[in-house]
């Protein structure tokens, strides 16, 4: 009974963290309550952040749950290539930390990390951290993996969203843009669209950029 009270309890609390997470309005709204509930989720975590590496390249924080987080950055820990390969990556016993690692300021011996996406380029991770070297145990793991599934899938579903919504704006913008040129050329709709078109193929500039510019300038 105890066991199935727990697993009802932990479903909830999922539940929780899925709603939240599909209620935030961007890509970076999204990482940020990833961090911020990773902290009040995962046993042991007691701070936490998102980070984002290109290959070849440096880490880059872009998420985090507290200022300790904020302020280190991206540390240089040995296991973050191996997450291109693996969904997760747990450092037990402080053995990524034994005095003179990226962690020792910080007073941190223990990270999850927990693979958000990845492509042939990039590669999304959260990562939690704690103080205790034995923080992160299977348990830990296996919630930390159901976690970032509804995580992944928040992120999709409001990078989607955005696009969406980025897409009807550049098409509004274009209207606006032709029906100025339609006004100010005598020309028709078909026609003035191709002008728009071949002046940013000319001038090297994205079609909504050069729309936005032609719209600005009717309004002043």
């Amino acid at each position: 009974m105890a066991r199935i009270a727990a697993e009802l309890g932990l479903a909830e609390a999922l539940t929780v963290a899925a709603r939240e997470l599909h209620e935030t309005a961007t890509p970076d709204a999204t990482l940020r309550a990833a961090a911020e509930l990773a902290v009040k989720l995962l046993p042991g975590a007691e701070h936490a952040g998102v980070l984002e590496m290109e290959r070849g390249e440096h880490l880059r924080a872009v998420a985090w749950s507290d200022e300790l987080v904020r302020d280190a950055g991206a540390p240089s820990l040995t296991h973050w290539e191996e997450l291109w390969t693996s969904p997760v990556v747990r450092t037990a016993h402080g053995t990524e930390d034994d005095g003179r690692g990226p962690l020792s300021g910080l007073g941190l011996r223990s990270v999850l990390s927990l693979r958000l996406r990845a492509d042939k380029r990039r590669l999304t991770v959260l990562t939690a951290y704690s103080r205790d070297p034995h923080a992160f145990d299977e348990s830990a793991t296996r919630l930390g993996r159901l976690f970032t599934t509804h995580v992944s899938l928040a992120l999709k579903s409001v990078t989607v969203r955005e696009q969406l919504t980025e897409a009807m704006q550049t098409r509004d913008l274009i209207g606006q843009a032709t029906g100025v040129l339609m006004e100010r050329l005598d020309i028709d709709a078909g026609a003035a669209f191709e002008s728009l078109v071949r002046a940013s193929q000319r001038e090297n500039v994205k079609l909504r950029d050069l729309a936005r510019r032609i719209v600005g300038a009717s309004d002043n």
